[in-house]
């Protein structure tokens, strides 16, 4: 490829760019393993407080493995426990922050409330950024 966007991608911006959007589509299937989850833990009649905590779970482990294989691929290899490990521990202020906007606003507005998937995805975006900074830095070192 030649011309303006391969010099756009060729840089040192660019490749961040483009690895940032490997990370956010990862994350889009992360909000869908979250949200089944939380769905299913719901279904089961947990409150929506309990059901973020196995749903978040699910979907930091489902998207440790994609990021992995396709986000940060080349990164520095480690036992898959650690480095899920790692994973989880990087990112848990994201966590927190996820889980924070999402119990936040579905506990005090009504439309959220009534639609939890709202407040699943307004808690992944809030954490996005700093896990996106956790993964590459922490986590998935040299990709």
């Amino acid at each position: 490829m030649s011309g303006p966007v391969a010099t756009l991608l060729d840089n040192r911006l660019g490749r961040l760019g483009v690895q940032f959007a490997k990370f956010g589509a990862v994350g889009v299937i992360g909000l869908l393993v979250d949200t089944a989850v939380l769905y299913g833990g719901l279904a089961l009649g947990l409150e929506f407080f309990a059901a973020r905590i196995p749903s978040f779970f699910a979907a930091a482990t489902a998207t440790w493995a994609l990021n992995r294989a396709f986000t940060f691929r080349g990164a520095a290899d480690e036992p898959l426990h650690r480095q899920w490990a790692k994973f989880i521990a990087a990112n848990a202020f994201g966590g927190v922050v996820n889980y924070a906007m999402s119990v936040g606003l579905e506990s005090g507005v009504q439309t959220v409330a009534e639609l939890p998937f709202l407040a699943v995805a307004a808690g992944s975006i809030a954490g996005m950024f700093f896990n996106f900074a956790a993964s590459k830095h922490l986590v998935f070192k040299g990709a």
